[in-house]
């Protein structure tokens, strides 16, 4: 591998095998270094092939802008939350994580802290990645010296989230995360409260609710058989939980503007029997 273009000392631009252009990045891997250096492999931390959401151009103005030892820190928290979760994730959570993690550092140091509004909610509805988010500040702390607040740990964990379901943005992540809220609302308001909110039964339906909410938001249906002779018995054995249903249904038509398939309405009415049991 050879240098085709030093951007810093920590950063340089060559070619894969395949010929695509790939930012490397290392410490000190671009110091006093060519065009057609041979790159020291040693000195290699992490490599990134550029994609449609980040061109070369993209890659190199935000890498040369971020301190290596920011880099690094990203880097060890997504290995982390890798094992943690003993899953792959997208590969745009190094970019987005760390330009995250040197902003909010940049916030701390100029004495701005922003507030995580749906902090509670990340906590109640994405606890692993919330605990992996907290790790994550312990690791800043040691590493670099700079103590974050717990709303930080919030903001990474909805990074975490993104990268778990590759959705397009965070933003998309928080926007999920609010219409789980308001379903929630629904559901006690109908049942007047009455809902245990620590029974495994209700951690399950906040978990169909997670996937629930991420088809929505993609655009994707199930794909069931024919259920329409159970949905009937279904409306009415649990009439009361069925009725809940449809007013999660008519939330959805308001927000999305569109109704929910039958077999959706089966599966929230079956947990919704459970929840209220």
């Amino acid at each position: 591998m050879k240098v085709k273009k030093v951007i810093n000392n920590n950063v340089i631009i060559s070619e894969n095998e395949q010929g695509s252009e790939i930012i490397v990045m290392g410490s000190g891997i671009g110091f006093k270094k060519k065009v057609s250096d041979v790159v020291d492999s040693q000195l290699i931390e992490k490599t990134y092939v550029s994609n449609d959401q980040w061109s070369v151009n993209k890659l190199t103005q935000l890498l040369s802008s971020i301190p290596i030892e920011h880099i690094q820190v990203a880097n060890e928290i997504i290995s982390f939350a890798k094992v943690s979760l003993g899953k792959s994730l997208s590969d745009n959570l190094f970019l987005t994580l760390a330009d995250h993690i040197n902003y909010a550092i940049e916030r701390n140091n100029n004495g701005l802290e922003i507030k995580n509004a749906l902090l509670w909610e990340i906590k109640r509805f994405y606890n692993h990645e919330f605990l992996i988010g907290r790790e994550a500040l312990s690791i800043i702390k040691n590493k670099l010296g700079v103590d974050l607040p717990e709303d930080e740990a919030g903001f990474i964990a909805l990074h975490i989230v993104n990268a778990e379901l590759n959705m397009g943005k965070v933003s998309q992540v928080s926007e999920m995360t609010e219409i789980i809220q308001k379903i929630l609302n629904i559901v006690k308001y109908h049942f007047g409260n009455d809902i245990d909110e620590y029974s495994i039964n209700y951690e399950r339906f906040i978990t169909h609710l997670k996937f629930f909410v991420q088809r929505l938001f993609s655009n994707v249906q199930l794909e069931t058989d024919d259920l329409s002779s159970f949905m009937f018995t279904l409306k009415e054995k649990y009439l009361n939980e069925y009725q809940c249903a449809l007013k999660i249904d008519q939330f959805i038509k308001s927000e999305f503007g569109r109704s929910l398939q039958e077999d959706e309405l089966i599966y929230l009415t079956i947990h919704l029997k459970r929840i209220g049991n």
